[in-house]
């Protein structure tokens, strides 16, 4: 009768007796589940939460002929949309509150849908550029919504690799868990396995409590192993188990942890190089790059440069009278090399917004060092010639340009913070 009443409104209408037939309808997604409370041997509202986990977007409408108030609260409670009671002798109760449902259906996967457009575009805000390189990069992080794969960025230091697995993060379906980013190349090589994996109280000299570990605090969420190339052979054996067994074992633990997480890496080398050359595991790195994202450098997307100056530029003039570029300026921005890509763009316009003479930004107010044959004209010193003299000199010059910043000199060096502590102990050189 019911069916008659929903076909003769322009309903289409599948009816199930049985779990298996309903179970089997909930694959095609329907838009309301009339659903009896009472199936003889069990409730309809042992059902919700099994209709709920198949057919999500599917409202759930509660037939009873024992409604009370108890009965109706209890429904919704469960999840239901709302109750009708039998017998159906008002038809147009039936069909308004068929109606509603529908309604309020299409309203929440219209809201749903918004709220993923709205992450996209919030996850992308920070990721500013207009040329193609740029363009395709995005597309394909909006394209690894829908999917967890392991993701391997592979692009030189100061590109902005940690905002492209940021935006990884954020637009895929782990975006409510953990984002627990990892300098790789900053971990001290000798407590590397415990920050990693947790260790348990007493596990070494010094851990009196017991520490999670990056792994743990990831649960749920994203790993970005930053600098991953900078990570030791023995590092990169335990980090292929644990990806692979998806499960940690702490310091001083005899039992292993089951881990839930993604892993975004990324790396400023050629990792297919260092597997070549013997420094890199092939099986970790093919565990990695699942899916591959390649970050163009700077000098490659010259397009984006007065796109991201501008930019940096509104970011830094809260505070200041500062309108934007003369012609000389935008003219030196485009033509200069940019060895630290965008790291060393921002930190260049910061400077200039805090030094500039002006209303606008002049190539004197940027104070870039002139450049020969697209390589930096070395500072007027006697070099001798050999190779450590020339690292330490580029080593001390890249600490002058950074105004000191390990980071921003490890960025323009194009090697971790790591490598670039251990170089400047072996050069006698101080900060």
């Amino acid at each position: 009768m019911l069916r008659r009443m929903l076909e003769s409104e322009g309903f289409d209408v599948a009816q199930a007796h049985d779990d298996e037939t309903l179970f089997g309808e909930l694959d095609a997604c329907p838009e309301v589940v009339l659903l009896d409370l009472n199936l003889g041997v069990a409730s309809g509202t042992d059902f919700i939460g099994e209709i709920r986990a198949r057919s999500a977007d599917s409202e759930i409408i509660i037939m009873t002929g024992f409604a009370t108030i108890d009965s109706a609260v209890s429904t919704i409670r469960a999840g239901a949309f709302d109750y009708l009671e039998k017998p159906f002798s008002d038809r147009h109760r039936v069909i308004r509150t068929l109606n509603r449902a529908v309604d309020h259906r299409k309203l929440r996967v219209r809201n749903r849908e918004l709220e993923g457009e709205l992450g996209l575009r919030t996850a992308f805000a920070a990721i500013v550029g207009q040329s193609a390189s740029i363009r395709r990069v995005t597309q394909l992080v909006t394209h690894l919504s829908s999917n967890e794969s392991n993701v391997l960025i592979q692009a030189e230091s100061g590109t902005g690799k940690e905002l492209i697995a940021r935006a990884i993060h954020e637009t895929s379906p782990r975006s409510s868990g953990p984002f627990v980013p990892v300098d790789c190349g900053a971990l001290p090589e000798g407590i590397a396995e415990a920050e990693l994996f947790g260790y348990e109280t007493g596990a070494f000299t010094g851990a009196t409590r017991a520490a999670p570990g990056l792994f743990r605090r990831a649960q749920g969420g994203t790993l970005f192993l930053d600098e991953i190339g900078e990570l030791s052979p023995l590092l990169q054996s335990k980090l292929l188990r644990a990806i692979q067994e998806r499960e940690v074992r702490p310091l001083g633990s005899p039992d292993a942890i089951s881990i839930d997480v993604r892993i975004v890496a990324a790396t400023n080398r050629e990792l297919a190089v260092e597997v070549e050359e013997g420094r890199f595991r092939s099986d970790l790195f093919y565990r990695l790059r699942v899916v591959s994202v390649e970050l163009p450098p700077l000098r490659e997307r010259r397009e984006d440069i007065p796109v991201l100056a501008t930019y940096f530029l509104n970011t830094r003039n809260k505070n200041s009278n500062i309108t934007g570029f003369e012609p000389d300026a935008l003219e030196q921005l485009a033509t200069h090399r940019w060895d630290g890509n965008v790291r060393e763009l921002q930190n260049t316009i910061e400077a200039a917004v805090a030094l500039a003479r002006g209303p606008r930004l002049t190539a004197a107010d940027l104070r870039l060092l002139p450049q020969r044959g697209g390589q930096r004209v070395s500072e007027p010193e006697d070099i001798p010639l050999s190779f450590s003299s020339y690292e330490k000199a580029c080593i001390t010059h890249a600490i002058r340009s950074a105004n000191g910043d390990i980071r921003q000199a490890a960025s323009i060096l194009g090697v971790g913070r790591s490598t670039l502590y251990r170089k400047l102990k072996a050069h006698g050189i101080k900060v």
